[in-house]
């Protein structure tokens, strides 16, 4: 016990290894969060996130420098609050709304966000928290992904994205929905922006229990003129 506090102190201090360990460690819980988002090819991946949380354990480790050796006295949290609300800027920037009325990029976003405050932690000598709250962000993004999915697999509600090629599949579409007992809650119908310019139809449907997503979705996708079908 008595060793890993004297490296808990050692770690802390502002010599220049103790500065490296924090920074260094801001890199590694920066990368294993990013590397699940780079996997799946997503805007802010492996090199973002590390920047991020290293460049959020350099302002918690100036904060303190500043009051600490250069006696100014200033607020310790206050470069801290405005990278939390700084890093909002940078993950809207990740989070679109597709033609398809789709919002990508949430998760990216909330992963920046969640990196940058492990970053603090990091700065601040709060390896415990920083280390739990990195894995936790990555059995959350790789683990529980698969639970979500599950849950909207079973949903009874499902919005589908159908382009198609005459208003005849549309009539035809809407009569098999209602043959089906499946409740047509909304309706859109747009241009696919393509360069056919296929009509296209967004519907929001309710499903009766014995309805699955797949079921419908292959039923929809064999009726005449149906080009595709898209779960959004």
């Amino acid at each position: 016990m008595k060793e890993f506090l004297d490296f808990m102190r050692f770690t802390n201090g502002f010599h220049i290894w103790g500065v490296m360990f924090r920074l260094a460690l801001a890199v590694i819980c920066g990368g294993i969060i990013g590397i699940e988002r780079e996997h799946k090819r997503r805007p802010a991946g492996f090199r973002t996130h590390i920047l991020i949380c290293l460049g959020a354990s350099m302002t918690t480790i100036t904060s303190q420098y500043l009051m600490i050796y250069l006696g100014m006295f200033t607020d310790l949290a206050r470069l801290g609050a405005q990278v939390i609300a700084g890093i909002g800027f940078i993950g809207a920037g990740t989070i679109i709304v597709t033609k398809r009325r789709q919002v990508k990029g949430l998760t990216t976003a909330a992963g920046l966000w969640t990196s940058a405050i492990v970053g603090l932690a990091v700065g601040a000598g709060y390896y415990e928290a920083a280390l739990i709250a990195t894995f936790l962000v990555l059995f959350v993004e790789l683990l529980l992904s698969r639970f979500e999915y599950f849950i909207m697999s079973t949903a009874r509600t499902i919005h589908l994205y159908i382009e198609y090629k005459e208003n005849d599949s549309l009539v035809k579409m809407t009569e098999y929905l209602r043959s089906r007992h499946v409740g047509v809650s909304d309706l859109q119908i747009t241009k696919s922006g393509a360069v056919t310019q296929n009509p296209c139809a967004i519907f929001s449907l309710d499903l009766p229990r014995k309805m699955t997503h797949d079921k419908l979705m292959t039923a929809l996708s064999e009726i005449d003129g149906v080009i595709s079908v898209e779960e959004l």
